[in-house]
């Protein structure tokens, strides 16, 4: 059986390949991030295709020795924290709260009596569409904007001029206080921007995320505990409440994730697991419903990805997955979409491709990873075994 010293996990953030059979329950029948993203191109990312995703979006055979299928999110959301924490080993019961009519009164008003300052807002919205409508009204006041979406969020928008993005952590981290219990929300986001009138805002890399902390042990927790290195890349430390890492650092872009993705994977001076997540995929393209800036990510992506496997070695696995979906063709909602991830898994000892089939849950990954370093098992999911097969 094989084992690997280093194990890879690049999510790219929203990469869904098609809808799941409960789908009809968050409206997103129809959906298929990737297929959407990629159908009637001239050119396609040749890479990331003939590792598996060609055969996952039109039945194509793998044309490189991988590990190849998709798993289903057996928890009941669509988020980037219950994603990102099945697939580590962690699988939620219940759905974290959302607010579809904005926060009750009595949040509200402590958050504003502990900030000393009001809110604007307090409802869901787009975020690029409610900078247009309380940018200019936010300038004038000096009051930060909250909003929500479908999802289990808690945003904070303020002008970086006005309320420097250090200030609005501390800020976020006052909400994170105030958001427990049965108001526990995933995330508290800070959303800062630049700007001087309505069509000229825009939201900047500063963004920072407040996630509640994991509900229960992680495989990150497992690995950490038995001295691995857990190395996070890009906003994976926000999402794990920074718990279960030896070392994270935060990114501005894509290009800057895998970047520094590629160094770690170069260098070969650690043992254990990189957890890399791109996030631009979801919050500059999925969410904004642009279509081609998704399309002209993923062939950036696929760049990058030729020029990461000539440096991975027999110690290493890479795996390419996703946290949901967030189709930029579904016109029903601005939201994450309920989709199938992929599971692509590589190594350069593989002989050749084999399918793994359709996993019951991501929670499949974290129990991989906890098998081949000895940890665990965790509570949820089975081992890929044809990870193990050469």
């Amino acid at each position: 059986m094989l084992n690997f010293k280093r194990i890879t996990v690049i999510v790219i953030d929203s990469g869904g390949v098609g809808e799941l059979p409960d789908a009809y329950k968050f409206n997103d029948v129809g959906t298929n991030t990737m297929l959407h993203v990629l159908e009637g191109r001239d050119k396609l990312p040749e890479t990331y295709i003939s590792m598996g995703l060609g055969y996952l979006l039109w039945g194509w055979e793998p044309t490189m020795n991988t590990r190849y299928g998709k798993m289903a999110e057996m928890s009941p959301g669509k988020d980037t924290t219950t994603g990102h924490w099945e697939m580590m080993g962690l699988v939620l019961q219940k759905p974290f709260p959302t607010y579809p009519n904005g926060f009750p009164k009595e949040i509200i008003e402590e958050f504003e009596k502990r900030i000393g300052r009001k809110v604007l807002g307090n409802r869901p919205a787009s975020g690029t569409v409610i900078l247009d409508e309380l940018g200019e009204l936010h300038l004038e006041t000096g009051y930060p904007i909250v909003y929500t979406s479908a999802d289990s969020v808690f945003q904070i928008a303020a002008h970086e001029e006005l309320i420097p993005p250090e200030e609005l952590y501390k800020i976020c981290e006052v909400a994170r206080e105030i958001l427990q219990g049965e108001h526990a929300v995933a995330r508290v986001i800070a959303r800062p921007f630049i700007g001087k009138k309505k069509g000229e805002f825009k939201r900047t890399a500063n963004r920072r995320d407040f996630s509640l902390p994991p509900l229960g042990d992680t495989v990150l927790d497992y690995l950490k505990a038995a001295g691995y290195d857990v190395i996070g890349i890009g906003k994976i430390g926000d999402i794990f409440a920074h718990r279960g890492l030896t070392y994270e650092t935060h990114t501005h872009s894509n290009a800057e994730g895998m970047e520094i993705t590629i160094e770690f994977v170069k260098k070969k001076d650690w043992k254990g697991l990189l957890f890399t997540n791109l996030v631009d995929f979801d919050t500059l393209y999925g969410h904004r419903r642009n279509r081609d800036g998704y399309y002209q990510a993923i062939m950036e992506f696929d760049q990058y990805l030729k020029e990461l496997l000539p440096h991975l070695d027999k110690d290493d696995l890479l795996v390419i997955t996703a946290d949901h979906g967030c189709d930029p063709t579904h016109m029903v909602h601005t939201d994450h979409t309920r989709e199938y991830v992929p599971i692509i898994a590589y190594s350069p000892v593989y002989e050749r491709p084999i399918y793994v089939g359709v996993r019951k849950t991501y929670a499949d990954l974290g129990q991989t990873i906890a098998k081949n370093f000895g940890v665990g098992p965790m509570k949820y999911g089975e081992v890929i075994k044809e990870i193990f097969e050469k």
